[in-house]
């Protein structure tokens, strides 16, 4: 029950910061907590965890609000394969835990999902999917863990600090951008919004 109290209270943190409740959020909660209680750690103050997420989907929302990865930070890292899977690094050890979330639609749901999106669908099949999304949310956040995803321990390469870089001047458009973000055009230096890549395919 105690669990249950713990998984609660951070679905509705993530709720808040997110705007809505969906599955897609469940699975950062339930990917955030697996791996902190296996890595025996807390919430990131700074940049004591690292997360590389493989989606950009809305797990990663919950991710930064129960593990304190932000990309402000420079401690969740976007690798956008689209897979639902996520690495968790520690920085003191070098732990690295990589989930993969299972889907938990155990049937189809006959087009529901559509007809609700594009608001084709009756009120009695709108509550329907309500109550099938509900049930779905509360699998993944409750369920056995070997049902929601699939955990292994790997060996990960450890991502730089974040650094803070020189602001240099646009040659172009006068707006200030990270120096290492620079490019070379023409004898000025310019931002990337502004460079004129030039390549030649083959």
């Amino acid at each position: 029950m105690a669990e249950a109290n713990i998984n609660s209270k951070l679905w509705d943190k993530a709720v808040e910061f997110h705007g809505h409740e969906c599955p897609g959020l469940a699975y950062g909660v339930r990917a955030s907590r697996v791996a902190m209680d296996k890595l025996g750690i807390t919430r990131a103050q700074d940049e004591e965890i690292v997360v590389i997420a493989e989606t950009d989907s809305c797990s990663v929302d919950a991710i930064q609000v129960i593990t304190g990865c932000t990309l402000g930070k420079g401690n969740l890292v976007l690798k956008d394969l689209g897979k639902s899977a996520f690495t968790f690094i520690t920085r003191k050890d070098g732990k690295a835990l990589r989930l993969v979330m299972r889907s938990s639609r155990t049937k189809p749901d006959d087009g529901l999902r559509e007809k609700v999106l594009s608001g084709t669908a009756t009120g009695e099949e709108k509550a329907r999917f309500e109550e099938m999304k509900q049930q779905r949310i509360q699998h993944i956040l409750e369920g056995p863990e070997e049902e929601v995803c699939k955990i292994e321990w790997v060996e990960a390469k450890m991502p730089q600090k974040a650094r803070i870089f020189k602001s240099v001047r646009c040659e172009k458009c006068g707006e200030y951008f990270m120096e290492p973000r620079g490019r070379l055009e023409e004898g000025k230096i310019v931002c990337l919004s502004c460079f004129n890549e030039y390549t030649r395919s083959w």
